[in-house]
């Protein structure tokens, strides 16, 4: 590391010192999001809140595409209807946040804030559909929820945080199931395409389950510090909750059926998880599709005398790769030095950096700076409208494959228990092993290791006589286990 690289992040602690304080540090002074007064909640920064955007939009797009409208259900659920599904609220209950007061009067009935909207949107759904003509009904909101965590970390886990939920009907569990594996292959495709994340698509354990489901499909991650992160989840809720709000319609053969239901949600600890997975000792390293900035133009100006001439061509930069599509910043801030600037962006994840200076202007070239290998070339001024869009297809490849291999070198096979608790001490990562079905040998791994069954494949799932390490008894699965967030 250089020297000025050395002093501007001086406070930035390296990940192999102290992981957990290299990321709180990265998220704030990158400004992505800080702490407020508020225990557990945080402020998400005009800079994360547009990474946040660009994510959101980017699914947003793709929910539409699957035909689903977007709809808004309220914040306040009385617990009435909470209490209603039984194992739902057991579930959420240690985390609920009441409101129990408005103004100065006592509330007749508690309200919970938001959890998440099952119930609520539930005893709506009982009203709208009345026959099989209103299924399949697809809805999706993006909305907060309030979960009040007893530890916090920004973005990974908040007692507030933003996301987006879907919630559908069907006429049959067949159309539901399809309906779960769908928006659980969007959730696939949408991380891995614009966040450069690769997932692994699977099924939860019964003890894993989101509450009141029939069954919860996921897509977990691989942090670099060989964490797993559950990245999305989609939910087949069966008739459950049909069967509790009274979601009934008249079927094609004038018989009365309940809904077959589903519901699906990611959140924003995938800003968290686009950290930790492309993350560096320099900061952050954000894939060009969501980027806030894909290109910052910085202009070197050599004193008093060639700065007129230095802004105007870095100027004309700017509109160009503008002009092309690109997403560009102009840091014309003239009381930094380049060399801080320079610093300040690879801190912030800015796929590239265009520098632009007196010897540039006149050799009619630009210097393109890459965020993920910091290497650098020259373009020719007249070439940087095609030559930057390509570069950033490149590096979006390029981080989604450098993230593949991270996984696959991470990823251990084991013979044995006491290999199994060597591996998740030393080397953390996946590791694949056989697991004989039972609660009880899943419970004890969770005990002596605190690791868990982060999914069962839905690719790769099969037992393939391997035996359970903890009972020796013949797997019924072959299961990816982590320690995880």
């Amino acid at each position: 590391m250089a020297k000025q690289d050395k002093e501007f992040v001086r406070d930035l602690t390296p990940m192999t010192e102290d992981y957990a304080r290299w990321y709180v540090d990265v998220v704030r002074k990158a400004d992505l999001a800080d702490y407020t007064t508020i225990k557990g909640c945080m402020v998400i920064k005009p800079y994360g809140y547009a990474l946040w955007e660009n994510l959101r939009d980017a699914l947003d797009r793709r929910i539409k595409a699957t035909g689903h409208l977007n709809a808004y259900f309220p914040l306040f659920v009385p617990e009435s209807l909470l209490k209603m599904e039984a194992s739902h609220v057991e579930g959420f209950a240690p985390e609920v946040a009441w409101v129990t007061q408005a103004g100065q009067e006592p509330l007749e009935e508690r309200l919970a804030i938001r959890p998440t909207s099952e119930a609520i949107i539930g005893s709506v759904y009982a009203k709208w559909v009345q026959s099989y003509r209103d299924l399949p009904l697809l809805i999706n909101q993006w909305a907060n929820v309030v979960r009040w965590e007893k530890r916090t970390r920004l973005f990974l886990r908040t007692s507030e945080f933003l996301w987006q939920e879907g919630h559908t009907c069907h006429r049959t569990y067949e159309e539901a199931q399809e309906e779960t594996l769908r928006m659980l292959e969007v959730y696939r495709e949408f991380v891995e395409t614009e966040l450069a994340i690769p997932v692994i698509p699977g099924v939860k354990t019964a003890s894993e389950r989101f509450a009141g489901a029939m069954e919860t499909y996921c897509i977990e991650a691989l942090m670099n510090d060989c964490q797993a992160l559950q990245a999305g989840t989609s939910h087949n809720l069966g008739q459950n909750f049909a069967k509790v709000f009274g979601i009934k319609f008249l079927d094609v053969d004038n018989t009365e059926k309940f809904v077959w239901q589903t519901s699906w949600g990611v959140s924003t600890r995938l800003v968290g998880g686009i950290v930790m997975v492309h993350g560096d000792d320099f900061g952050l390293k954000l894939p060009p599709r969501v980027a806030p900035y894909q290109a910052v133009v910085v202009p070197i100006t050599f004193g008093e005398a060639t700065k007129p001439m230095v802004l105007e061509a870095a100027g004309k930069v700017v509109d160009s790769l503008r002009g092309a599509g690109v997403r560009t910043h102009f840091d014309n801030r003239d009381n930094l030095k380049p060399g801080f600037k320079f610093n300040e962006w690879e801190l912030k994840g800015a796929p590239l950096r265009v520098e632009v200076g007196p010897k540039d202007i006149e050799k009619k070239q630009a210097v393109v700076a890459r965020r993920i290998d910091r290497r650098k070339d020259f373009v020719p001024l007249d070439d940087l409208p095609k030559a930057v869009p390509t570069r950033l297809d490149e590096i979006q490849t390029e981080m989604l494959e450098a993230a593949r291999r991270f996984v696959r070198a991470n990823t251990h096979r084991v013979q044995s228990y006491e290999e199994f608790k060597q591996v998740i001490e030393e080397k953390k990562g996946f590791i694949e092993a056989g697991w004989d079905g039972t609660p009880e040998s899943e419970a004890q791994v969770k005990d002596d290791t605190k690791a868990t069954i982060r999914c069962i494949p839905l690719q790769g799932g099969e037992p393939d006589g391997l035996i359970d390490l903890v009972s020796g008894k013949p797997a019924k699965h072959k299961v990816l286990f982590a320690r995880a967030y």
